[in-house]
């Protein structure tokens, strides 16, 4: 087996470090032994993007915040389903993400950073959801492995009863917010309906074809 190259390291604001590894053609970014991400496994990332799209289709110029940039496969597929007049907001905390989407990882990104209807922000999602009011047809949050908090404790906050009401409050009305994660919840779920949504809890796989590990997407409709 080829071995894994590590590619550079980055520090996550108030968590830990991040490894970017290269093994061929495939990238891995890495906490501590759980890899967050993989090159190879795009499948759910995809969905939370095509799936959250077609619960707005028909909307006008429909304006998407993305929390969590991660290798792009959200972002690319939520461009190649939207029209000319969308407007897509990437909110990345960890700049060096955006870096090595620029930098080894150029081929992966396939120029969606550069697409006119992106603006990317670097800095926290939480903070652009609580700016908001009215603002987004949809929010798309893939910012950890789930509502644990795993990359950083300052994540538990996005998805406390306080985090969801902001949430709620930074939706167009009849706008969805779409929450991807490694796995079930039933906790959070329970306080997803709690703060005020009707909750479509959706399980996919990890890879394109269908197999992998099962992965969760909640969509929730203000109610």
């Amino acid at each position: 087996m080829t071995p894994r190259e590590l590619i550079d390291t980055a520090q996550i604001p108030g968590g830990d470090e991040l490894r970017l590894f290269r093994r061929g053609g495939d990238f891995m970014i890495v906490l501590d032994r759980n890899e967050l991400m993989n090159s190879r496994m795009s499948g759910s990332e995809e969905a939370l993007a095509t799936m959250a799209c077609e619960r707005i289709a028909g909307r006008p110029a429909p304006h998407l915040l993305i929390g969590g940039y991660g290798m792009g496969f959200t972002l690319r597929a939520a461009l190649a389903v939207l029209g000319a007049d969308a407007r897509l907001t990437v909110a990345e905390l960890v700049p060096e993400i955006i870096a090595w989407a620029r930098g080894p990882m150029q081929a992966l990104m396939a120029g969606c950073l550069d697409d006119p209807r992106v603006t990317v922000v670097e800095g926290d999602v939480a903070a652009l959801i609580a700016a908001g009011r009215s603002t987004y047809d949809a929010i798309l949050l893939d910012v950890d492995n789930g509502p644990d908090g795993l990359t950083r404790a300052g994540n538990d906050g996005l998805y406390s009863a306080r985090g969801l009401a902001a949430l709620k409050a930074a939706l167009k009305p009849g706008g969805i917010a779409a929450i991807w994660s490694a796995a079930p919840d039933n906790a959070f779920a329970r306080r997803m309906a709690s703060a005020g949504f009707l909750i479509d809890e959706v399980a996919v796989r990890a890879r394109q074809n269908g197999k992998g590990p099962r992965h969760v997407i909640w969509f929730g409709t203000p109610r």
